[in-house]
Order: C-alpha cells, then sequence, then structure tokens
C-alpha cells in the first residue's frame, strides 16, 4: 500500500463538507495539504481550523477562472515545490425544471462541476509531467447516471465529469497517472438546500467519503481504482 506521508496533495472546495473531510483525513494520513474556495475569509479560517492537525495552507480562488486555477498551482509551487495529488471536489448545483433554468444557471452548474475540473486537472497534469506521475480524484454523484426532476443541469455537468475522467485515465495511464472518479450517493452536508437535516442519520457521512479517497489514494501503484459509487446502506423508504 502506498503511504501518503511525504504526498503533496490540493483538494479544491476544501472549506467545509466533502472536501473539508478530505483534507482533514490527509492531513491525518501525514500528506501536506491546499485547499481553496472562492472567499479569502472561509479558506483562512478553515486552513486556521486545521493546522493543527498538519501541514496545510489555503488560497482563495474561483476554479471557474483559469487564471485564479493558475495562481493557486503556483501558490503550491512556492509552498511545497511539487505536487502529487489533486481532488476535484469544488462543485455546486442549481436546480430548476429545464424550462424554468435562464442560461446563467445552467452554466454555473457546467462552469463549477465540469469545466473547474478541466481547468485544475490540466494545470496538474504539467506538474505531474515534471515530476513523472501523480494521482486525480475527481469527486462525481450517482446524479451523473440518475437523473431526477429539477436536476438537468446538475445531472449533466456530473455526467460529462464522469467521462471526462475517463477519457483522462486512458490518454495519461501510460504517463504514471491515476484517475479516480468517486460517486456519493445522499451525504450529509449543507450542500444544495443551504442547511443541514434534521434527520440525516441514515445518509452518507462526509467522512466516509473521505475514508474512500484515503483507501484509493493508498492503492499499490500497479493498481487503479477508476471509479466508485457509495450509497446510504439503508436510505429512507
Amino acid at each position: 500500500m502506498q503511504n501518503l506521508s511525504s504526498k503533496i496533495a490540493i483538494v479544491t472546495g476544501g472549506t467545509r463538507g466533502i472536501g473539508r473531510a478530505i483534507a482533514e483525513r490527509l492531513l491525518r494520513e501525514g500528506a501536506s495539504v491546499a485547499i481553496c474556495g472562492r472567499s479569502r475569509e472561509t479558506v483562512d479560517r478553515a486552513a486556521s481550523e486545521m493546522k493543527p492537525l498538519g501541514k496545510i495552507i489555503g488560497h482563495a480562488a474561483d476554479v471557474r477562472k483559469t487564471a485564479e486555477v493558475e495562481k493557486l498551482f503556483q501558490a503550491v509551487d512556492a509552498a511545497f515545490g511539487r505536487l502529487d495529488i489533486l481532488v476535484n471536489n469544488a462543485g455546486e448545483g442549481v436546480f430548476r425544471k429545464v424550462g424554468e433554468m435562464t442560461p446563467e444557471e445552467w452554466l454555473r452548474n457546467i462552469d463549477l462541476n465540469l469545466n473547474g475540473a478541466f481547468y485544475c486537472a490540466r494545470a496538474a497534469l504539467a506538474r505531474f509531467q515534471k515530476s513523472g506521475g501523480g494521482f486525480i480524484v475527481n469527486i462525481s454523484s450517482l446524479a451523473a447516471k440518475n437523473a431526477f426532476s429539477g436536476g438537468a443541469g446538475y445531472n449533466a455537468s456530473k455526467a460529462g465529469l464522469n467521462l471526462f475522467t475517463e477519457a483522462l485515465m486512458l490518454d495519461h495511464r501510460h504517463d504514471n497517472v491515476r484517475v479516480c472518479s468517486i460517486m456519493p450517493g445522499s451525504v450529509d452536508t449543507e450542500f444544495g438546500d443551504g442547511g443541514r437535516r434534521a434527520d440525516s442519520s441514515w445518509m452518507i457521512a462526509p467522512e466516509d467519503v473521505a475514508e474512500t479517497v484515503a483507501m484509493v489514494l493508498r492503492m499499490p501503484e500497479r493498481t487503479m481504482v477508476s471509479r466508485i459509487e457509495m450509497r446510504p446502506s439503508r436510505p429512507k423508504k
């Protein structure tokens, strides 16, 4: 199994929810971690709170904007000198029926959930080429394969992310780049409705997704786990 104690990782959307749990888990594994989010205040607060767990930096960046993505990766270059792991976690959902959705709302889904992952993967690959390899984990969703009313934009963005992830793997597996798509179902975060649910005991915990990410990253180099689906064991009937 791979030891993560000397690895350098970026976790996008790492200030809360699934991204925060992943960043904390990687720090506990001994990795050095950079997190990003769109607000300088929330990024600084999250990085400060996680500092007791290990070496971490925070950088405000909107991954929908290529210039800000490049500044994020340059900050990691300056702080750590290289990059081994990228976790594309930043995402959001605008939930409207197709006839009610504006073009701007459609693009909010696609720009962050799909385009942002491409921009970050492209920047990571440039670093991996110099260092001899790396690992990209894209946090997708079961919504990528299970459409639901009001979810057209989100469904499309995550379905696109899945096929992008697969093509990315095929393009670069012989460059010593491993790639994985993790597809959780209902996770107990504030995503989507602005608040935690009153009864969330049946849902996947963010820490469960983080555990899965760590498991995938620890696999021996000869083996690549390319896609994982996660579901609550006992969802509400």
